[in-house]
């Protein structure tokens, strides 16, 4: 599990640069999940590190692989100054320790709801988890171990996460696309939905 925990973090320092602050938290029963603060620019970036030790489970599975298996780290990007997002530490926390805690299986379209503001004031209280490999490439690990997958996420309202249940990810992403929508505004309003 270490070994696996300091191979994501060096691709994050690749893809990400230098960590300028890190947090962790562990919830009972789960392994210690931390959350690492990149700045770059008026852009910051929060990573999860923690949750790819285990890889994520089929709740349906009558036994859990202990090698085999999806694995994933979550990454979110705000612009710096416009709100207090630092506070989202412990929401992205809990985020990553849902494949533990509720036997999810973290993957691109799906919703990830924390029941609360991402941080203090927050027009989101969900976000979308969007396609891989953008920001931070895959890991490959030593088989027959799953590579490690960075994937990125976008903020959602609660109209946009009730809209995007009905019509779907990639219905929602276009909206969000032909709206000119900046996914990374902390501040930022629900899209048109009509």
């Amino acid at each position: 599990m270490a070994d696996v925990l300091a191979l994501v973090e060096a691709r994050l320092r690749t893809g990400l640069g230098e960590p300028d602050a890190r947090a962790a938290v562990t919830f009972l029963g789960t392994d210690r999940i931390e959350v690492l603060r990149f700045t770059d620019g008026d852009v910051v970036r929060y990573a999860t590190l923690g949750m790819s030790a285990q890889p994520m489970t089929d709740p349906t599975a009558t036994l859990a692989d202990p090698v085999k298996g999806p694995r994933a780290e979550l990454v979110l990007s705000v612009r710096g100054g416009l709100a207090d997002t630092d506070k989202v530490l412990r929401p992205l926390a809990v985020l990553a320790a849902s494949p533990q805690v509720e036997g999810l299986v973290v993957a691109p379209g799906a919703s990830l709801d924390t029941g609360e503001p991402l941080w203090p004031g927050a027009p989101f209280t969900s976000v979308l988890v969007a396609e891989p490999g953008g920001l931070v490439e895959d890991l490959d690990l030593a088989e027959p171990m799953d590579p490690v997958r960075f994937l990125p996420l976008l903020p959602m309202t609660p109209n946009e996460a009730a809209w995007k249940r009905v019509h779907g990810a990639a219905a929602l992403q276009e909206r969000w696309l032909s709206g000119g929508t900046d996914l990374r505004d902390p501040l930022r309003k629900s899209v048109s939905l009509d």
